[in-house]
């Protein structure tokens, strides 16, 4: 399929921009007619890459508002114990409910962890939306359910769609021991996978680690379980010390800030100057709508950068460019994803961001825009591996999707 974009702004120049299967085939105005089997007008618009999510719980969008107002262990016993009644049908719905959100916000792949893992399958496929589904490991699921969870990540390591891959998910230190964050390292690297966790969280993790592992921090555990290389994508990472954070430049483990997680749970600042210091791999995730409570990209990015500027008293501690950059082509690049930039040759993501929308005018700096002033209702158009998913804001069956996640958030 050709999909030709007419009159759009790439870098503060109106360009066309001709998508040939599923790659950005030309960029430039033609001489001669280009025949196409869909023309976009891109005119008051601009192309930028979308976002790429690496860190959610995609399901607890069926949860959105269930528990508030506490911290991190005390909601995880609340949570906990509503998850447990939670079905497969819960999480299939949530999920459809969660991605029709990530595309109407820009967002094209996320990293997910959750249960109920062939049913937050069914949900991607249908959506047509990028994701690598980690599946949620927990000592206390039992040796029986390990056993089916890892025998399910063996089998589907090779999937047939290119927009899906799977990933060994240990929940955390204080859920997982040291025998399963080995085996499932192991999973994913016998099956060329990623391997998905949360990490250093709270200051009550860290020190409950450092007591229970010769004054070891959680980094430093993992590290001497061998469980950090460049497979390893981490959640939160609030509390990283020096140390830490060289060694996660060493192993290039990738760290993954989620700010207005860690602000709700009151969990911590991520220490953003450091983490750049030592060039550790950032990237940027909402974590799930329990904790959140949505999953807007552009949020993220404007938390993270003022969080970085207040807790740290540093108006440059975290730019706009740089967040942008973060939020996007990092998460791409991080994931092994050719795309996350509009260049020939590279798979086509993409969103086109309506100028005239009032939170973008005056423009005088769309990505100043984007991260300091955008919201979702700023994005027009959603194209993820060269098919148009979202045009003038619509997805197909937006209005069955929500209908069927309040009949279940109910139920």
């Amino acid at each position: 399929m050709k999909i030709l974009i007419k009159d759009v702004l790439l870098n503060q120049s109106e360009t066309d921009i001709l998508i040939k299967d599923n790659i950005f085939y030309r960029i430039g105005k033609s001489e001669e007619p280009v025949e196409a089997d869909l023309i976009i007008n891109g005119k008051d618009k601009a192309i930028l890459p979308p976002f790429y999510n690496l860190h959610c719980h995609a399901g607890m969008n069926i949860l959105r508002g269930y528990v508030e107002d506490l911290p991190l262990f005390e909601w995880l016993q609340r949570i906990w114990k509503r998850e447990a009644e939670l079905t497969a049908e819960d999480i299939y719905n949530g999920t459809r409910l969660a991605i029709l959100e990530m595309i109407k916000s820009g967002t094209v792949f996320f990293a997910d962890m959750y249960w109920f893992h062939h049913s937050i399958l069914k949900a991607v496929e249908e959506m047509g939306i990028r994701a690598n589904i980690g599946v949620c490991l927990m000592d206390n699921l039992g040796q029986e359910t390990l056993d089916k969870n890892f025998a399910f990540l063996n089998e589907y390591a090779h999937y047939g769609n290119p927009l899906i891959t799977f990933a060994p998910a240990p929940h955390a230190i204080y859920t997982c021991s040291g025998v399963l964050y080995k085996r499932a390292f192991e999973c994913a690297e016998r099956n060329s996978m990623f391997m998905q966790t949360h990490l250093s969280e709270t200051v009550s993790e860290v020190e409950d680690c450092k007591k229970q592992h010769s004054n070891k921090t959680p980094v430093e555990y993992l590290r001497d379980l061998g469980v950090l290389s460049e497979r390893t994508i981490a959640a939160h990472c609030v509390h990283f010390n020096v140390n830490d954070a060289e060694i996660f430049a060493e192993c290039k483990s990738v760290a993954v800030h989620n700010p207005c997680s860690n602000m709700k749970l009151s969990s911590g600042i991520f220490n953003m100057p450091l983490m750049k210091e030592k060039h550790c791999k950032i990237a940027l995730g909402t974590d799930g709508c329990s904790s959140n409570n949505n999953l807007s990209m552009t949020e993220e990015m404007k938390f993270a950068c003022l969080l970085a500027k207040v807790g740290f008293q540093s108006a440059d501690a975290l730019k706009a460019e740089e967040v942008f950059e973060i939020a996007t082509k990092a998460g791409a690049e991080y994931y092994g994803i050719k795309a996350g930039e509009i260049k020939e040759g590279m798979f086509a993501d993409c969103i086109l961001v309506d100028l005239n929308n009032e939170k973008m005018q005056p423009n005088g700096n769309v990505i100043y825009n984007m991260v300091y002033s955008a919201d979702s209702s700023c994005i027009d158009t959603l194209i993820c591996n060269g098919k148009v998913l979202m045009e003038h804001h619509k997805v197909r069956n937006e209005e069955e999707i929500i209908e069927r996640a309040k009949y279940y958030a109910k139920h």
